[in-house]
């Protein structure tokens, strides 16, 4: 049970400040640039409970992790945007959905930095800020990169949506109902079954882990840890 309990407490804080500011970010940048459909829904704010999503927040993630499971899979509340609200709704789309992966790089960054400061700390609470530190600096890429698969209604099939010709872009737009079942499915779904079959075929790895691999290299050098 403390072992239960102690990895409940190293990845709980990370996770929650990281969705909270994903969201946060999008509903921060969509109201200054014309929509404040999330700020009149008080979803501009730091509070995680306005973001939780008490299943994909909470139980998902909580069961995969007393499950040991190999990845951590979750999602909060979506903040509400009106695109058409925006003052150019094409440009503002791809800003809006740029702030969640990018407030998570940003999150990644100053959670490496702040490793040289936690290292001061008594032995236990070293131990204790270094493990909350690391996660956060995985979640928020983890996060990042997930987000940025070029599928919406995930951020980056909204960038996509944004950044190609009309002709492309219609149809990619039309997958939103459906996107996020495509996701569940060709990521963690096929995946289970073909490895049930032994059958080697894993895109979460190819797809999100060998960029989050790259980027926590990246991300851990520049902040001068080697």
């Amino acid at each position: 049970m403390s072992h239960t309990l102690y990895l409940i407490s190293i990845w709980l804080l990370p996770v929650l400040v990281a969705i909270t500011l994903h969201e946060a970010a999008h509903g921060y940048v969509a109201w200054k640039l014309g929509d404040d459909t999330a700020w009149r829904l008080g979803r501009v704010t730091f509070s995680p409970f306005r973001h939780i999503d008490p299943v994909g927040t909470v139980v998902v993630p909580g069961i995969l992790l007393l499950a040991q499971s190999p990845f951590l899979f979750g999602w909060a509340k979506p903040v509400p945007v009106n695109f058409m609200r925006l003052r150019r709704p094409r440009r503002d789309m791809v800003l809006v959905a740029a702030a969640g992966p990018g407030i998570n790089l940003a999150l990644a960054f100053v959670s490496a930095l702040a490793m040289h400061a936690a290292v001061l700390l008594p032995p236990e609470a070293a131990r204790w800020g270094m493990s909350n530190l690391w996660n956060s600096v995985l979640i928020n890429l983890v996060l990042a990169v997930f987000n940025m698969l070029p599928l919406p209604p995930l951020d980056g099939g909204r960038v996509a949506v944004g950044l190609l010709p009309r002709a492309l872009a219609a149809p990619l737009a039309r997958l939103e109902r459906i996107g996020f079942l495509i996701v569940i499915l060709v990521l963690f779904l096929v995946p289970y079954l073909a490895g049930r079959l032994g059958w080697g075929f894993d895109p979460l790895a190819w797809l999100v882990g060998g960029p989050v691999e790259f980027l926590f290299r990246q991300v851990m050098a520049l902040a001068g840890h080697g």
